[in-house]
């Protein structure tokens, strides 16, 4: 779907995991999903957020694989690892600094969301976004969500002196430019 960009809005989750099972169904995931619905804060709050792959401009999982399995297709999509290629060495999974990709070790192999490629690639929503009853997945043209939530999408997140460009934005308080380390680092906390 030319035009069309993937959004999360923490502040939607209602921690129904119909994104979880959805995903799951995707042709290509083997009945995994790829999607995880985690705790901001399990101290102190029942609030929950969708974790995806964030698709980076410059992803650090790819960057660090030494069998080169993983690829980023021409539309900013990083993929899962190539099973031919993966060597299971789980270097990918301790370099993202979003916390996503994630071994498989039944199949040997890294495995993580791929925005249903096999479905965004032919025109049509990830699973996911299909299923979301509060819209905390959308994909959307910006102009859409721009008319219909006073949030400010981003894709630029700060991990100290590093900054990272994504393909999914992330949907914040109007008055927040970036996500800082200190705001992931409180997102993450909670994480089993």
């Amino acid at each position: 779907m030319f035009g069309y960009e993937f959004y999360v809005d923490p502040s939607r989750c209602i921690g129904c995991k119909a994104c979880e099972n959805a995903c799951a169904e995707c042709d290509t995931h083997r009945g995994t999903p790829m999607i995880h619905v985690d705790f901001l804060d399990r101290r102190e709050s029942i609030a929950t957020v969708p974790t995806v792959c964030m698709h980076c401009d410059h992803p650090t999982c790819a960057e660090v694989c030494p069998a080169d399995a993983i690829k980023k297709t021409e539309d900013g999509v990083v993929q899962s690892s190539l099973k031919p290629r993966c060597v299971a060495c789980s270097n990918c999974v301790l370099a993202c600094p979003f916390g996503v990709p994630k071994m498989m070790p039944r199949l040997e192999q890294m495995m993580k969301c791929d925005m249903c490629y096999d479905r965004t690639s032919e025109g049509r929503r990830p699973m996911c976004a299909t299923v979301c009853p509060s819209q905390a997945l959308a994909y959307v043209t910006p102009a859409r969500m721009a008319a219909e939530r006073r949030q400010a999408p981003s894709n630029v997140f700060q991990f100290g002196n590093q900054t990272i460009t994504t393909k999914v934005f992330m949907m914040l308080p109007p008055d927040q430019p970036a996500v800082s380390v200190d705001v992931v680092d409180y997102m993450w906390e909670g994480r089993p």
